[in-house]
């Protein structure tokens, strides 16, 4: 028999531009019948940076909350500028408090090791029980690990098997909160 599937699914194993796509993939399919929360990266597209940072990108109302500070083309140096993040996760929270089967969110990392940037997000997504599905950050996995044991597990960057993981995590879902089976 296998064991239960874990409400948080963190895709393990890609690049980070690589999980944004496979996340953006897998949004656009499931907006057609359920409510997704969250937020996914994208570049800012500048020229000769070294910093990718640029926005975050609301899967519910498509706003972009920039997240980079530019230093420049010569800057060596990534800044994300908090005020960007703040917003974002504000714009989550409403979005979880609204209503919504599933949250994606772009990334645990640095500011979230630090409890700031999504972190508020990522709790309030588990205290209500509602699926994640997220990446992490290699360098703060040990941090990751601190915060989401045991409700989380590691998946491969590919859509089947974060597919599989859903269903699982579906099939667990108590018939009163029917994930995927919305009203609208």
């Amino acid at each position: 028999m296998n064991a239960p599937a874990k409400i948080v699914g963190v895709v393990r194993g890609a690049p980070s531009a690589t999980a944004q796509s496979l996340f953006q993939a897998l949004v656009v399919r499931w907006q057609r019948y359920a409510r997704v929360a969250g937020v996914i990266a994208e570049g800012h597209q500048l020229p000769d940076r070294s910093c990718n940072a640029g926005f975050l990108r609301s899967i519910a109302s498509g706003e972009q909350f920039p997240i980079y500070q530019d230093l420049g083309t010569g800057s060596q140096a990534c800044h994300l500028d908090p005020y960007g993040v703040t917003a974002a996760t504000a714009a989550i929270q409403r979005d979880i408090a609204a209503g919504c089967d599933l949250v994606v969110l772009n990334k645990y990392g640095k500011l979230e090791a630090a409890g700031a940037g999504l972190f508020d997000a990522f709790a309030m997504a588990v205290e209500a029980r509602i699926p994640v599905l997220t990446s992490v950050s290699p360098a703060f996995e040990a941090a990751w690990t601190r915060f989401a044991d045991p409700l989380f597990e590691f998946l491969p960057a590919n859509s089947a098997a974060i597919e599989y993981w859903l269903l699982a995590v579906k099939e667990q879902v108590p018939a009163e909160r029917d994930l995927f089976e919305c009203d609208s």
